[in-house]
């Protein structure tokens, strides 16, 4: 053979024996057995897909309330879940799993998570309005919400408007308490023990609804009030006794604002500051408030510290709002434990409603997700289920429901 046609020939054979040995790598990678060199790579595990769907639902939805919230309580204790529960659920525990309630003019249902499933229970409209009229308390602000915590409940009550520019606000913070009754063979009411809370001096409480937690085993409320161009977040409760460590309210001490933030700058025509969520976000002791500053405007999410009576800013991030332009009140954020590592996450949209981001505050405020929406955030935000297992409920301002859930 001649050396033009050795060439090719030689070259042909190589090209041939390149090829057995990629193919002799991927089999023995494919039976287990390791290159030499892939040793020294570590993969990243890789991240769940996330999937969004709308769910089909015989009525536009324009409400919802999550787990824990008064509606969803008195869904599941009031009859009409048990009376139409979804397969998979056991009766015995139907207080305990997680509900949410979404309705509007035509109808309303029951989102609970069963064998990893969104199940949905159909209510009356009427049935949900009317659980749903408790969260107005007579002589309360119209169309704001009480915040309950157990035997204590609080509403915003005698509305202030100081020129007719300026934004409803409201002059009380109404502080309702259900005392012990001893047993009886007869029915006796239960006593109530009311407390108004003002907001201090040239200062009223802003129409945001008051969030309710236990802070080292008390109950309080955190609000907002409106004051000197601004808004503020307030700490509601009951003074410690210092010197015997227990809740000076056993001795019948009143309600009183224990803790004042400085006061956030609120632009011309802007909003107060907004709480978003309370909890434990960081990992460590201690409570954390998140909370969004000019929620109609550049949407600042802030994260406070309450630390010995006070609240201290510690981290702040722009491009976020839980402001819902729909009815007053309504919550666009959530808390979730996506991981599983016992530290929440803070779900909420992006300033113009049009994602949802999942955020965690562990160390700052670090975006872990964004999801595209379908349609604008409008009316709720609600996780229902744990883990890995965590759905995502988002109302869309087409009255529509997202559901967002791990790509199967």
């Amino acid at each position: 053979m001649s050396e033009r046609g050795a060439l090719p020939a030689l070259l042909s054979v190589q090209f041939v024996a390149a090829q057995l040995v990629v193919v002799s790598l991927l089999a023995s990678s494919l039976l287990g057995a390791r290159p030499v060199r892939a040793e020294s790579v570590k993969a990243e595990p890789a991240k769940t897909e996330l999937l969004v769907t709308i769910l089909d639902l015989p009525f536009t939805a324009r409400a919802m309330r999550g787990p824990g919230s008064e509606v969803s309580l008195a869904v599941a204790t009031s009859g009409l879940l048990p009376l139409a529960r979804p397969k998979g659920l056991k009766g015995e525990v139907v207080e305990e799993v997680p509900i949410a309630v979404v309705w509007g003019d035509e109808g309303g249902a029951a989102l609970t998570l069963s064998d990893g499933k969104v199940a949905t229970t159909l209510l009356g409209a009427e049935a949900v309005e009317g659980l749903a009229a408790s969260e107005t308390p007579r002589g309360a602000v119209p169309g704001s919400r009480r915040a309950t915590l157990g035997p204590v409940s609080a509403h915003l009550s005698d509305p202030v408007r100081a020129r007719a520019d300026e934004p409803e606000r409201a002059g009380t913070l109404t502080i309702r308490e259900r005392q012990p009754v001893g047993m009886s063979a007869d029915p006796k009411p239960v006593p109530i023990v009311t407390t108004a809370v003002t907001a201090g001096p040239g200062a009223a409480f802003a129409l945001r609804r008051p969030v309710a937690a236990l802070v080292d085993g008390r109950p309080v409320f955190v609000a907002v009030t409106s004051q000197g161009g601004g808004s503020a977040l307030v700490l509601v409760g009951k003074n410690l006794d210092k010197n015997s460590g227990t809740n000076s309210g056993e001795t019948g001490a009143a309600w009183s604002i224990l803790a004042r933030s400085p006061v956030q700058v609120t632009g011309p025509g802007g909003q107060a500051m907004k709480p978003a969520a309370i909890g434990g976000f960081t990992g460590s002791n201690g409570t954390q408030i998140a909370t969004v500053s000019a929620p109609d405007g550049a949407g600042i999410l802030q994260l406070w510290a309450l630390e010995s009576a006070t609240f201290r800013l510690v981290g702040e991030a722009p491009g976020y709002t839980d402001l819902s332009p729909g009815e007053g009140g309504t919550e666009l954020a959530s808390t979730l434990d996506a991981d599983g590592d016992g530290v929440p996450e803070l779900a909420l949209p992006v300033s113009d409603r049009s994602a949802l981001a999942i955020l965690s505050l562990k160390d700052g405020i670090r975006e872990v997700r964004r999801i595209p929406l379908p349609g604008l955030a409008a009316f709720g935000v609600a996780a229902i289920g744990k883990g890995a297992h965590t759905r995502l409920l988002v109302g869309l301002a087409d009255g529509r429901v997202a559901l967002i859930s791990p790509q199967p």
